[in-house]
């Protein structure tokens, strides 16, 4: 079968099971978007190529695919590389496909040409560059299996645009597999330290767990769950591990770390015995890395050896599925000392408790009231997306996620922006569950403009903005750290953006009293389509020290 390369594009698609793509059309992919239109891709068009990336991005977090973008060459496909990064940092697949400059052109600054494989080589899993319309079908499958196969990550495909009008024979893909170099599939596992770990696990009795996003990446919750309430070990998490197991679960502490709750935290600083899975100890999880548990023993469960030993000096670790692994030391690491491990459950519970029972009501419309009043409405059933900064930390303390992959926001590269986009894919990956948007006012005005998308596709994504006029998280380390030296925080005006999104076509309305939480929120999920609640908040709210006082995690300043 005869097609051109454009043609072959949207074949090799629809034939690789893709449906959703977001993008933006531009010159040198004005042959693919030409040959979009006789396809079956339901395509997203986005008002900005970060925005593909990150819709992208939030489209294969949410489900169970390879969330699929495509810009035109230069600064289309530079207005990727934020969102192909952030998708890197927090093992996400993705593929990028990007127009090119016609092959020969490349290499002499033609218009639009940049040279997208160098610029992202840090940032992706692999990229390849079709060089005939015979190329692309082998080419296609590569990428979507390689995104998503072992430790999952960002592929570009980079399709010059003589290439996509060329014509050439369509023939189906190799299904032997990869015919790249230096790329195996099999899944890695070195379980020679097996032994080890399961006798350690045996005679810890203060143990902790911490759950980390291979915990998604692998599917592993029941696996986690049974080896938390067999082993009676208490479970922490990492930012992006936060959903792995239900917040209801009585053994759930919560998120450690730098923002994370203080009983994780205590829990952390008092355990004999730390247990990672699928968390790469980033310097926000453990903050100094070389006073991260100098009184514990630590086991490292990973699919990637490169993150072994890389932030953390561990003893004892364990290469392979976190949820095999975890399975098989469930089975072998049983005869621990119920009545200490009781105990140590008992403790940490009790901390837990108080801890939440602690912050009072007041008549101050404070985050972390919208967040529990969000939660009542909901009950946990939505997908949340976040944008970055303070109202991100505060929904992974006050938000309870009682399911995997509803907790969605950027952890390794803390990108600004990302959440409103996400929630556009989060919400065509899970079309039948209702998306919540937490954003800042700084974080927010990053994609705004995709707001626009919300109203065109009458996506029924619900925006619930924290404004307190500034950028909250710089402004609470100058406050803390700086001697409130504001320095360019503070914003002297502020925008309407109740007037913003109406101008967009998106319903919106601000409150400001606390007791309309309930009432307001719920008008909001009635309310069919989009919405965008705007919430003025106390400038001076901070994401209150979660470090427990007179105890150490490292210090939290690197």
């Amino acid at each position: 079968m005869e097609l051109t390369g454009a043609q072959i594009v949207m074949k090799s698609l629809e034939d690789e099971g893709v449906k959703t793509v977001f993008g933006l059309p531009g010159g040198t992919v004005i042959p693919l978007y030409d040959a979009m239109y006789d396809s079956s891709i339901n395509h997203i068009l986005v008002r900005h190529e970060q925005a593909a990336a990150h819709a992208a991005d939030g489209f294969s977090r949410a489900g169970d695919k390879v969330g699929v973008c495509i810009s035109t060459s230069g600064p289309g496909a530079t207005n990727l590389v934020t969102g192909i990064a952030t998708a890197y940092m927090d093992s996400s697949p993705m593929v990028a496909i990007t127009g090119q400059v016609a092959m020969a052109s490349i290499g002499t600054d033609a218009f639009q040409e940049a040279h997208i494989l160098g610029i992202s080589l840090p940032i992706v899993k692999h990229s390849m560059q079709a060089r005939s319309p015979e190329d692309i079908p082998q080419m296609m499958r590569d990428a979507l299996f390689i995104a998503s196969t072992g430790r999952p990550g960002p592929v570009v495909l980079d399709l010059p645009v003589d290439v996509q009008k060329t014509k050439g024979e369509y023939k189906r893909p190799n299904d032997a597999g990869l015919s790249y170099m230096g790329y195996s599939a099999e899944l890695p596992e070195d379980l020679s330290r097996f032994d080890d770990a399961a006798d350690a696990i045996r005679r810890a009795e203060r143990p902790v767990l911490i759950a980390g996003n291979g915990v998604n990446l692998s599917r592993a919750y029941d696996s986690l769950k049974g080896f938390s309430e067999k082993l009676e070990i208490p479970v922490t998490t990492s930012l992006l591990g936060k959903g792995t197991m239900s917040e209801d679960h009585p053994n759930l502490v919560g998120m450690m770390g730098m923002h994370g709750v203080a009983s994780a935290n205590k829990a952390i600083v008092a355990a004999d015995l730390i247990i990672a899975v699928g968390s790469r100890f980033s310097d926000r999880s453990t903050g100094k890395q070389a006073e991260f548990a100098r009184t514990a023993r630590v086991i490292h469960i990973d699919i990637d050896s490169a993150e072994i030993r890389k932030n953390i000096d561990v003893g004892i670790w364990l290469v392979g599925d976190a949820g095999k692994i975890l399975r098989l030391l469930t089975d072998e690491a049983g005869g621990h000392d119920s009545a200490a491990r009781r105990a140590w459950l008992d403790k940490i519970r009790d901390m837990k408790a108080n801890e939440n029972s602690a912050r009072g009501e007041s008549d101050v419309l404070h985050p972390w009231r919208i967040l529990n009043a969000m939660d009542r409405v909901l009950g946990g059933s939505a997908i949340v997306t976040t944008e970055v900064g303070q109202h991100q930390m505060w929904t992974a303390q006050h938000h309870r996620a009682l399911h995997p992959r509803r907790f969605i926001t950027s952890g390794g590269l803390g990108t600004m922006g990302f959440g409103i986009p996400a929630s556009i894919g989060a919400h065509f990956a899970k079309p039948d569950l209702p998306v919540i948007c937490i954003a800042g006012d700084g974080s927010a005005m990053m994609n705004i403009q995709e707001l626009d998308t919300y109203a065109r596709y009458r996506l029924p994504i619900k925006v619930l903005l924290f404004d307190n006029g500034c950028l909250g998280m710089v402004r609470q380390w100058q406050e803390l750290f700086y001697n409130k030296r504001f320095s360019n925080t503070i914003y002297t005006a502020r925008p309407d953006f109740v007037k913003i999104a109406q101008g967009m076509g998106v319903e919106a309305f601000s409150v400001s009293e606390p007791g309309m939480l309930i009432q307001s929120i719920e008008r909001a999920v009635e309310t069919p389509g989009p919405v965008l609640v705007h919430f003025p908040i106390p400038q001076g709210d901070n994401v209150y020290p979660m470090v427990p006082a007179g105890e150490s995690l490292g210090s939290m300043i690197v």
